[in-house]
Parts: C-alpha cells; structure tokens; sequence
C-alpha cells in the first residue's frame, strides 16, 4: 500500500478524484479493482465511458513507473481492456488519446526484457485486441504502431498466452495493410515465421493462427513463399530431398486441419495444390530410410510427418468435387492439373513398391522368389500410409473417366482390388479400398470387363467388393472371374 500511496502524489487530483467517485473507494488500487469487476457489463462501460474513466486509467499508465508498480500497470491494464471491450466511445477514445503508443510501448519493453512479464504482456495484446474490433480507422493506428518489428518481437515469446492474442491482432488488422506493410511481403514473412515457430512449440489455444494460415497460404496462395522461411537456420535456403524442420511439419499439420475441416469452403488453388505436390515428392526420400511404422501421424520426424500431412491435404483436395456434390468447376481442374502432372503414377508406383498388407503377408506361401521380394518392398512410415493412398487414388478417380482409364493402362486395378482388406497396420484400409474401387468402376465398361477377366490370385479377397453391389462368380474349370450384380 505504501508503494501505492506514493505513487498517488504523482497522479493529478482530479483523476484521483474521479476513480475514487466513479468507485466510491478512497484508495487508488482499491479503486482499480473495483472498476475491473464493474466493468465487465456493458451497462457498466457505458456510464464509465460517459464519466471519461478511461483518459484517467491512461494517465496512471504513462506516469506508473514501468519497473517497479508492474502489479498496479497490470490493474490498469486490465481495466482498460474490459472499457475497450465492445464500448465504441471508449475504443474512439483510446486512439484519440494515444492510447495505442502508450501500450505499444509497454508491450516493447517487456518484449525486450530478459524475464517478460508474459501476464502483462498478455493483457495488453487484449486491450489492442479489443480495439482493434472497432474498425478500420483504430486497426491502422495499431498496425502502423508495431508493424513489423513490434510484431516480430512479441511473436518471439514463446508464450501460448500471448501467442493467441497477438493472432488475433494479426488477423483483425492485416486487411488494411497495402503495399509492403502486408504480411505477405518482405518485412511481414519473418512475423508469420516467428509466430508458427511460437505455436509449434507452445501450442495455441484459439482460432486465430488457423484463420491467418488459411487465408495468407490457402485463400492467398502464399504457401510457397511462407513455408521456405520455417527451413533450418530460420533462413529462405532452397531445401532438398526430404530435410524438413519441425515448424515446417508442423505448418502442414495446421493445413491440413483447415482442408479437411473446412472441405467445402476453401477453393484451394492449383498453385497451392501443385506446390503441396512436389513437397510430398520431396518427401519420399525417407520412405527409403524409415523403419517399421509405431505410430501415425505426427511421429516425431519432421520428414514423415510432412509426407503424410501432404499426402492427406491431396486427398481433401481431391475430395473437394465430391464433397460438393460432384458438381463441375474449379476443384475439378485442380485435380487435373495434379493427374496431369503424374499424381496418379505416383501413387500407384509407391503402392507397388511398399510391401503388402498384413493379411496377405502371412497367408501368401513364401517361395525363394517372393522372399526376396518380400525383402525388397518398403514397410510403410507412418501407420496408414497406405489407406491414405488409396484415398487418394478413391478421391481423384470419382467420376473422372480418364482418371478411371489411366488406373487401368497403368496396370493398377489388381493393385486397388488388394487394397480390399483389413490392415492392422492402416486403420480402414478396407474401407477406403472399397471407396477406391467402387469409384474405380462406376460408369466405366473397360474396367469392369478387366475385373470380370481377372483370374483369382493367390490370397487377393476379391469378394470384399460385394459391398460395391456386385459379386465375384469363379469358373471352376477356367478359374476366370466374372462380374454380376448381386439380387
């Protein structure tokens, strides 16, 4: 209280007088708290604003000093951020009044300090927070405050209590940037950078990371510029083969949350889509390294970890058509441009190349030939690797003929039909082989006739597809299968 009382002979009587009437109390912290809880309804806000309460609790924090009545700081804080909450003559206030530097500048210093006082820092992102809801004119003050340096030191707290408030400031803000003050140019990427690396480690707890990332990567198509500045040693090098950092697994852990939430409300661009593309072939490479799956994703490696993050945000994105009811439009031809670019390919030949499912492994007789087979293929590096293959392939051949055919000269309808069983390795493997198939033949004669004249191989469950409304007849003489509807 002492250090309290001193402080008092610095604030002018008249706002002492107006704190100690607008909360019938005598004492200056006494005062503070009561008005915190007060302010919390609106009504409250209102008659506070209307008594000019806030230039008060303004002058308290210019004149506190910064160092030593940081519990005080943080009661006027508080009380600040619960007047801007909502009450637009408060928030008009705050920016004609300066408001914005004078927390700016708190915020600085903390930032800069060797122990932040995360707390403070915390509510004084949500006072800005709040202001900033009012509108374009107080979202540019606060921008023009603290972008990009201000921005790039509070993102590099590694606190999610800070990390989400600030995000929202980012989001709330951004749109009234032009030129090279938005967050896609320059000076904004080490911002963003700063924050991904912030939540992978820290985490985050609210929305706003997600909002950002989907809009700057996804709605913007900024993806291949943001993610090159998450590689090693925080610097834009160009990577290679499959060396990933963990903030780099992490930012397509974060899409391919918002794809697959979110599946038919973001058109994802063919630029991005392509992009996405390339990373998972860049990917590959530690498929060669990987030992015996333990897990799904995320494992822990970073480099398998981006290839299954990828290769699920493929499949959301071939999804897409299908989603919407497979309507014709700009999801389609991004799936274009992926099989014409190989998807499909691709797919099939990692298929081939992994080794086969469980129940086929143990019940196929091991010759000398299939042995060494057996040693040659790869165990997949995540669990459900494989079931996310074949969703993709399922996703990308609905109802797209050529997609259908190009299964077909690509000698890969034997392979989907293994596809067709459990995996204790690759949970619904079974399910999303049937969707594969299913989608594989549907409208299409040739590869139904292919199917029909498959001879029955070893252990391949070919009557796993009487879930696609047919059923495998065998010629026992000739062993060829046949298709036929089941009644």
């Amino acid at each position: 209280m002492g250090d309290t009382d001193t402080l008092e002979h610095f604030i002018s009587e008249d706002t002492l007088k107006l704190l100690f009437e607008a909360s019938n109390s005598s004492n200056l912290e006494s005062s503070l708290e009561i008005l915190i809880e007060n302010s919390k309804s609106a009504v409250s806000r209102s008659d506070l604003a209307s008594k000019r309460v806030l230039p008060a609790v303004l002058e308290i924090i210019h004149l506190v000093p910064h160092t030593t009545q940081q519990h005080l700081l943080s009661l006027s804080l508080k009380l600040l951020r619960n007047l801007c909450a909502g009450e637009i003559a408060n928030q008009n206030l705050f920016v004609k009044l300066k408001g914005v530097g004078i927390v700016s500048n708190i915020l600085r210093l903390e930032a800069g300090s060797s122990v932040p006082d995360l707390g403070l820092v915390r509510v004084g992102l949500q006072v800005l927070a709040n202001v900033s809801l009012a509108g374009k004119e107080h979202q540019h003050a606060i921008w023009q405050e603290l972008y990009p340096d201000g921005f790039v030191s509070l993102a590099r707290l590694r606190s999610k209590e800070t990390c989400d408030p600030l995000c929202m400031i980012i989001y709330t803000c951004h749109g009234n940037s032009e030129g090279d003050k938005k967050l896609s140019s320059d000076n904004g990427w080490p911002i963003i950078a700063e924050i991904v690396r912030t939540a992978s480690l820290c985490g985050f707890g609210e929305d706003w990371l997600r909002l950002i990332l989907s809009k700057i990567c996804l709605e913007e198509s900024q993806l291949p510029l943001l993610f090159p500045q998450l590689c090693f040693g925080r610097e834009a090098t160009e990577f290679r083969d499959y060396q990933f950092s963990s903030e780099q697994a992490f930012l397509f852990q974060i899409l391919e949350e918002i794809s697959n939430e979110h599946i038919t409300d973001i058109n994802i661009t063919s630029d991005v889509a392509l992009y996405v593309f390339e990373t998972f072939r860049m990917s590959m490479g530690v498929i060669e390294h990987s030992p015996r799956a333990k897990s799904g994703i995320p494992t822990g490696s970073a480099a398998i970890d981006v290839l299954g993050y990828t290769l699920n945000i493929l499949k959301d994105i071939c999804a897409q058509d299908s989603a919407r009811g497979g309507s014709k439009g700009d999801a389609e031809d991004v799936v274009d441009v992926l099989l014409s670019n190989g998807l499909i390919e691709l797919l099939l030949s990692l298929l081939r190349d992994l080794e086969p499912p469980a129940i086929i492994r143990k019940s196929v007789k091991q010759t000398e030939n299939q042995g060494q087979v057996a040693r040659l293929s790869k165990p997949c590096p995540y669990k459900g690797f494989r079931r996310d293959i074949v969703a993709v392939i399922g996703n990308c051949v609905y109802r797209r003929k050529h997609a259908q055919d190009e299964i077909r000269r690509k000698n890969g309808i034997l392979l989907l039909l293994q596809q067709c069983v459990t995996d204790e390795d690759n949970p619904y493997l079974r399910e999303w082989g049937i969707w594969s198939v299913r989608n594989m033949l549907e409208g299409n004669e040739e590869n139904q006739r292919v199917v029909a004249e498959l001879e029955v191989q070893g252990p391949v469950d070919v009557p796993e597809i009487y879930a696609l409304g047919l059923r495998v007849e065998v010629d026992e003489k000739t062993r060829r299968a046949k298709l036929v509807n089941v009644p």
